[in-house]
């Protein structure tokens, strides 16, 4: 599933894989998150309400350019260096189409469905 995205005012587009966790964010869009950086590795923010984690996928490492939910915080991850060794706890939700260097000064991000 495509979505749109704006970052810091900048255009972009994103892909969701196929994951429950995935479709409960498209439910959730349009969503404006305030981002921090997290472990120089990835930018977070929260949504409204946890997502949910039924039948989430295998565990794996998250890349740069990965969205990710980390479920014990219930944040979504942007990352814009290679992420931690997997974990079931870390579900990788899709990829953005934004440069890593874009993503790791993120202040704002918004996503909304695609047109």
């Amino acid at each position: 599933m495509r979505i749109r995205l704006t970052i810091d005012g900048h255009q972009a587009a994103a892909t969701l894989n196929d994951s429950p966790a995935a479709r409960d964010l498209a439910g959730l869009l349009p969503l404006m998150l305030e981002l921090e950086d997290f472990n120089g590795t990835e930018r977070i923010g929260y949504p409204p309400r946890k997502l949910t984690t039924d039948g989430a996928p295998r565990p794996s490492a998250a890349r740069a350019g990965d969205l990710a939910y980390y479920a014990p915080w219930g944040n979504l991850a942007f990352f814009y260096q290679e992420g931690p060794a997997p974990s079931a706890d870390l579900l990788v939700l899709g990829h953005l189409d934004v440069p890593a260097e874009q993503l790791a000064r993120a202040q704002r991000i918004t996503l909304a469905p695609a047109s």
